[in-house]
């Protein structure tokens, strides 16, 4: 079937932007070569959609001079939500919130805070200077997906 329009998105439908389908695409390459989890999995989806929001947020160059970043902003003690919902905020003000990328943005931070996976609880982890504390992995509770993703991602980045 030929597209009904000219722009490539088949007729009135949501056009991807570059910037937004180039942070996907880096964000399930990094995962995938990592190989931490399985492609199919829930966290590997809340990894790649982590991943994906951090990269697009981050305005960036290309990933060699970004990589740092990156893996400050999904560092343990970095504030990572309050920073996303900011540069939300700061995108949807600078393009509006009908901007495809934004649109795409927001749906994806939607998805990570509403999608809940049941999981070991990260918050009631230790934090990585503690030595010889023994965590209890079996004490499991639902989590926002972003809580799983986040350190999948930064892991992926370490790894990259």
């Amino acid at each position: 079937m030929r597209p009904e329009s000219t722009n490539g998105t088949g007729g009135g439908g949501l056009a991807v932007p570059m910037d937004w389908l180039c942070a996907e695409y880096l964000a399930d390459e990094l995962l995938r070569k990592g190989g931490l989890v399985e492609t199919c999995s829930l966290e590997y989806v809340a990894g790649r959609r982590t991943l994906a929001l951090t990269i697009y947020l981050s305005d960036g160059a290309g990933p060699e001079e970004q990589v740092e970043e990156w893996l400050d902003r999904t560092s343990y003690d970095h504030p990572w939500p309050e920073w996303v919902r900011e540069r939300l905020a700061e995108r949807r003000e600078r393009e509006g919130g009908d901007e495809p990328g934004v649109a795409l943005a927001l749906e994806t931070w939607r998805l990570l805070e509403e999608t809940q996976l049941f999981a070991t609880d990260l918050g009631a982890l230790p934090p990585p200077s503690a030595a010889g504390v023994v965590v209890d992995e079996s004490a499991r509770v639902w989590l926002p997906s972003w809580r799983l993703g986040l350190p999948l991602g930064h892991l992926a980045l370490h790894l990259y």
